[in-house]
């Protein structure tokens, strides 16, 4: 009798702990450019509003506030038919550095995270401010340069917020580089819909690809995704400039992961790869600058598109092109179909 009720324990423990089913690759669209219906700009995130609907920011635009696009996805491959830009809503507000965006259908509003003092913020479907903050915790405004609040999305089901500091906080160790090989220690943190903090976890990112000297380097986490079902997608995203340009490239990883209690962390925890979230590999690509590929994409915005047919989920993705910088880079977007 005893052993029977010790197996009953360890198989409820065991279902206690099952999640939903892994999330698998089903196929890597192109990425493709729309000069002709979408402005040079720089955007840094990206929602779903509603059917071919979406929201993006832009992280130099001139007013704080957000862009109204349309995107038409081919609903049996996942790929990207058509962009076009239809508006801008904003405020009076400016220079906010605004890196991520989600819509929360409950409301009918909007809420931009702002690198410059992280903060994230809320937003009327006017595009002006309605006074709301998420209250973020004291410890990601102890951030150096330019690798603060840089992603956010929104659970629908778990009624949660979610955002991750882009790199490395002091408090956590050394940043990144180009040449230290340092992997990154971040701290996901999650808002209730009432916008207060809820649950904080560790998550450490893959060491850099780079080993060499860069004029410019960026290596950090730079959109999460909520997948609907308690689980995120992660983009580890790598930038590296040489002095002389020809080779730059940006390395995209996916990953998900499922924040689970046991795993949480709090502000006053010294955080190490021991307590970090584990994480599950979906997708790895590269973008180069080249003399005959200038393929070269900084993929900072990502959300959740629409369902194919057969149930597998299509990510859209959009790069900053620093306003077409050179007339070199492009404003490139992208799908990756998953299931």
């Amino acid at each position: 009798m005893k052993r029977i009720e010790l197996l009953l324990t360890v198989c409820l423990v065991f279902i206690g702990h099952v999640g939903h089913s892994q999330t698998t690759l089903v196929r890597e669209c192109k990425q493709r450019a729309f000069s002709k219906t979408v402005s040079a700009g720089n955007y840094s995130g990206i929602t779903h509003i509603d059917g071919n609907i979406y929201a993006l920011v832009s992280d130099k635009s001139e007013n704080d506030g957000f862009y109204i696009f349309s995107i038409v996805i081919d609903t049996l491959t996942g790929a990207i038919a058509d962009v076009k830009e239809i508006e801008f809503l904003g405020d009076s507000v400016c220079g906010g550095d605004c890196e991520g965006i989600v819509f929360r259908p409950s409301s009918s509003t909007f809420y931009i995270c702002r690198e410059k003092d992280s903060s994230i913020v809320e937003y009327g479907n006017d595009g002006k401010l309605t006074g709301k903050a998420l209250s973020v915790p004291d410890i990601y405004k102890n951030i150096t340069g330019n690798f603060g609040l840089e992603s956010l999305t929104y659970d629908e089901h778990k009624h949660l917020f979610w955002t991750i500091n882009e790199s490395t906080l002091p408090c956590d160790g050394a940043q990144a580089t180009s040449t230290n090989g340092v992997k990154n220690m971040l701290r996901l943190q999650s808002f209730t819909d009432d916008l207060r903090p809820c649950a904080q976890y560790a998550y450490m990112m893959d060491a850099p690809k780079a080993d060499s000297r860069s004029s410019k380097y960026a290596m950090g986490v730079s959109e999460i995704t909520a997948l609907g079902d308690g689980a995120l997608l992660v983009l580890e995203r790598e930038f590296f400039v040489p002095r002389n340009k020809l080779g730059a490239f940006v390395q995209c990883k996916l990953y998900e992961v499922e924040p689970s209690k046991e795993f949480e962390v709090n502000d006053e925890m010294q955080i190490d790869e021991t307590i970090c979230l584990p994480k599950h590999f979906i997708c790895s690509f590269i973008t180069k600058l080249k003399l005959f590929d200038w393929s070269l994409a900084n993929y900072e915005g990502m959300c959740l598109g629409p369902t194919l047919a057969d149930g597998s989920k299509v990510i859209i993705l959009v790069s900053d092109s620093q306003n077409r910088h050179g007339g070199i880079l492009k404003d490139w977007f992208k799908t990756i179909v998953v299931k």
